[in-house]
């Protein structure tokens, strides 16, 4: 999964999923760092362009109230706006939130009332967000961060059901151990896989099936076969 947090990276990978479509998929989306310029006459057009050309979510978007680079309200101007576009285009929701709860909530639970479904990513956040999300339908997706030394919510890990798990690496940075430290890559995401069956106390194997229906599901992914079943041309 391929993420366009702006124009120029959306055109980007709408090109490599164009170019690999067995292994590479869009979004395409303003990430909340990049909202200070977000004006929706200029940016909605191109990412509902986006949306027609392939791309298989919104976003990333969301609230990051971490940094001051870009005005809360600003901020929520271009989350709403991806939201509201996300119901009219029937398009999941890739979000990014930090320090930003209590208003990220608010959105979480307008979106599923809409029947907008997305995902948390590289989720860190408290139980509460967690639960607001699950309830409005939505997905909790847990990267390398899980595997690093500091990490001490394994309750987290094991609230979220199966059939809402979903896995990621956001590479090129948060490389699992044994990784850490090194450029991230998807093949790493087994990592990630292995701690959480550890923690959830099942196998790899159950993990990886039910992140891959998941994201098939939430994203709308094909099922492929496998290269050594398909018809040669």
């Amino acid at each position: 999964m391929c993420i366009g947090e702006a124009q120029t990276a959306a055109s980007r990978a709408l090109a490599l999923a164009a170019q690999y479509p067995r292994f590479v998929f869009a979004t395409a989306g303003v990430h909340p760092g990049e909202a200070g310029t977000y004006e929706r006459q200029r940016d909605e057009p191109w990412i509902r362009e986006a949306m027609t050309a392939g791309a298989v979510a919104i976003g990333e978007c969301g609230l990051d109230y971490h940094y001051d680079h870009v005005a809360p309200e600003q901020q929520r101007l271009a989350f709403a706006d991806q939201i509201e576009m996300a119901a009219s285009v029937g398009k999941p929701l890739i979000v990014h939130t930090r320090d930003a709860e209590p208003d990220t909530m608010t959105a979480v639970r307008e979106a599923g009332s809409a029947g907008v479904r997305g995902v948390l990513h590289c989720y860190t956040g408290s139980h509460e967000l967690a639960d607001v999300a699950l309830s409005a339908g939505w997905y909790i997706s847990f990267s390398g961060i899980i595997t690093f030394a500091r990490w001490t919510d394994d309750a987290l890990v094991r609230l979220v059901p199966e059939d809402r798990l979903l896995v990621e690496t956001d590479a090129p940075y948060l490389a699992p151990v044994p990784k850490r430290g090194r450029r991230n890559e998807p093949q790493f995401a087994r990592y990630t896989v292995e701690r959480l069956a550890t923690v959830r106390n099942t196998s790899i194997d159950a993990i990886g099936a039910a992140v891959t229906a998941n994201a098939r599901r939430l994203l709308h992914l094909p099922v492929l076969s496998s290269p050594s079943t398909e018809p040669r041309a």
